[in-house]
């Protein structure tokens, strides 16, 4: 039997940990700052709005009408003025509106309030969620039953030409009342060679016998849940881009059941004007202008109501429209100018090359709900032009009305138009100042919650518990420089409720390692040596708690919405930075302040 002895090093880090420490602290404390300093009411200017005088004459006109201006800032041809005074904001922009030339791209915003070398950093603060800044939510309800109602008009004009090409006289198609197609026809002939078109054409559609010689046939429930999936998601497309439009960049838009829609825009101070984007279904659609009585025609009324006789079906629709603008014509009138994508623009271009000096119709469709709660569609045409020459992609129409409506008609166009008509079932609108209070009420339970748990620690556990203390104040640091660096993150009323939970938990996770070591001292050990054993006992549990809490706060963020995934994402973030500072950060400190011990292993 030998003995030998060989030193080892305990309670020590190399240095590239404690240079990766302390940087990590250091970034993480740079992008948690301009949250503290807050934000200011602001109003942007966009390019196209077209500012009249120069920053300089902007001030002192602002000056000299007594709203005190903090800074004026232009950037890629946008123009932040910011206010040194919130309560100004709505005075500023009624002044701004005589300066511009087009009023509605003024925004009303919030520009950071810390200095300027921390946003030239690139740090920003963190997102407030609409319970902390304030400002108007929207449960919008997407109607179906309009999308299936199209779905079954376009099967049977389908099978209807399919008829015709194929002479099967005798055929009759026929939308029911109870939302199927029933078809008659004479012979089983014919019945087989319209079931076979079905089965090429239409795959999603269920057949059925339907007497001797007969067919129903209806729509498959996993298509019909497919079209619902399918709109719900285009329109939430749409609403972004609206949302966009407007000007709004921390807006949250999320679908919520099976066919609602929950927008919160933060900050929004002005909801009549969402409202009136957020909530319109307009859409263009071109037509062949027919003449009375022609054969597969339908007649769509004119602004005066009378009667326009255009075909069935138009020659494009506004899905292919790309951008809209508003301009004023040759002749002083409002215009909107088109922009057509590529499929839109040969669609244009054939038609258009083959009906020179005949008329072409551009209507107009909006839905609403009536005094029975049932949606309706309305449609009307607001020009019937000749066509003079072939047009491409890139053509204007008028009889939008006014220079307003021609704004707001091209803004709903750019921003895309519903696939399905939406309504407004609920707003909600918090107002700043209760957002001001929100945020001051949930920040003292967060100071009362870190202020009771340091003094616990510190005398409880002594020179351990300040450096755990030091821990949770790098945690919290940590917390909120991680929100503020990642896209989307927002902090809401029950994030803050999360961050108090993660407090306790950030502790617990010190309590732990500091029990192993009392246990290890109560064996007999050294107190180095203690230290050492304590932390490596403690890492299988702190890990296997935080990683059971961490599937509860993902599942909770994947299938929650608004403030539940608020508190998850806090919940989420504190487990991993408490975890961090837990077992890093604390080992880093217990070194740096007992210094190294060494101790002999003996093998046998």
């Amino acid at each position: 039997m030998r003995q030998q002895n060989s030193p080892t090093l305990l309670n020590h880090y190399s240095a590239w940990k404690y240079v990766l420490l302390i940087v990590t602290v250091m970034v993480m404390l740079f992008s948690a700052l301009p949250t503290f300093f807050g934000e200011d009411a602001a109003v942007q200017i966009s390019p196209e709005a077209q500012l009249k005088v120069n920053p300089l004459e902007l001030h002192q006109l602002l000056i000299s009408n007594g709203i005190s201006v903090k800074r004026i800032d232009q950037s890629q041809g946008d123009t932040l003025v910011v206010l040194g005074d919130n309560s100004q904001q709505s005075q500023l922009k009624t002044l701004l509106t005589s300066q511009v030339n087009d009023p509605s791209k003024l925004t009303l915003t919030l520009a950071p309030a810390a200095p300027n070398w921390l946003l030239y950093l690139g740090f920003s603060p963190i997102k407030l969620g609409l319970d902390l800044r304030g400002g108007v939510q929207f449960l919008l309800d997407v109607e179906i039953e309009p999308v299936y109602k199209l779905h079954y008009s376009t099967f049977v004009d389908s099978v209807r030409q399919f008829v015709r090409t194929s002479d099967l006289y005798g055929v009759a198609v026929q939308y029911q009342v109870d939302g199927s197609v029933n078809i008659t026809t004479k012979d089983l002939q014919q019945r087989a060679a319209i079931r076979d078109f079905v089965s090429q054409q239409y795959p999603n559609w269920q057949m059925s016998n339907s007497g001797e010689r007969g067919l129903s046939l209806d729509i498959s429930d996993a298509e019909k849940i497919n079209i619902r999936n399918l709109t719900v998601t285009q329109n939430l497309q749409i609403m972004r881009s609206r949302i966009e439009q407007l000007g709004i960049t921390e807006a949250v838009v999320q679908r919520q059941g099976e066919h609602r829609i929950r927008i919160e825009l933060p900050g929004v101070q002005d909801p009549a004007a969402a409202k009136s984007v957020i909530g319109a279904t307009a859409s263009l659609a071109f037509y062949q202008v027919k003449q009375a009585g022609s054969v597969n025609a339908k007649t769509l009324k004119d602004e005066q109501g009378e009667p326009v006789y255009v075909a069935r079906r138009p020659v494009l629709g506004g899905e292919h429209i790309v951008d809209a603008r508003a301009s004023l014509g040759e002749m002083g009138l409002p215009e909107v100018v088109i922009h057509l994508d590529r499929d839109g623009g040969r669609m244009m271009s054939d038609f258009s090359r083959d009906n020179i000096g005949k008329p072409m119709a551009t209507s107009y469709s909006e839905y609403s709900r009536d005094d029975n709660g049932q949606i309706r569609q309305t449609t009307e045409v607001i020009s019937v032009a000749t066509i003079q020459a072939q047009l491409g992609d890139r053509f204007s129409i008028t009889g939008a009305g006014d220079y307003d409506e021609a704004q707001q008609l091209a803004l709903l166009l750019r921003a895309g138009s519903m696939t399905a008509p939406v309504t407004i079932v609920e707003e909600r609108t918090i107002g700043p100042s209760l957002g001001e209070e929100n945020i001051t009420n949930g920040f003292s339970a967060l100071a009362l919650g870190m202020g009771v748990t340091l003094l616990f620690m510190g005398l409880w556990y002594r020179r351990l518990g300040w450096i755990a203390n030091v821990a949770l104040m790098a945690n919290m640091i940590l917390i909120f420089g991680l929100m503020a660096l990642i896209p989307g993150a927002v902090l809401t009323l029950p994030g803050i409720a999360g961050l108090v939970l993660t407090v306790g938990m950030a502790v617990d996770t010190n309590v732990l390692i500091f029990e192993r070591i009392k246990d290890k001292l109560k064996e007999g050990r050294s107190f180095a040596h203690a230290i050492d054993r304590g932390f490596d006992s403690a890492f299988s549990t702190i890990v296997d708690a935080n990683f059971t809490t961490m599937i509860t706060a993902v599942v909770l963020y994947a299938i929650g919405n608004g403030p539940i995934q608020g508190f998850a994402l806090t919940l989420g973030l504190g487990l991993l930075t408490s975890m961090f500072t837990g077992i890093f950060a604390s080992r880093a400190l217990v070194n740096w302040v007992y210094g190294r011990d060494f101790s002999r292993n003996v093998k046998v």
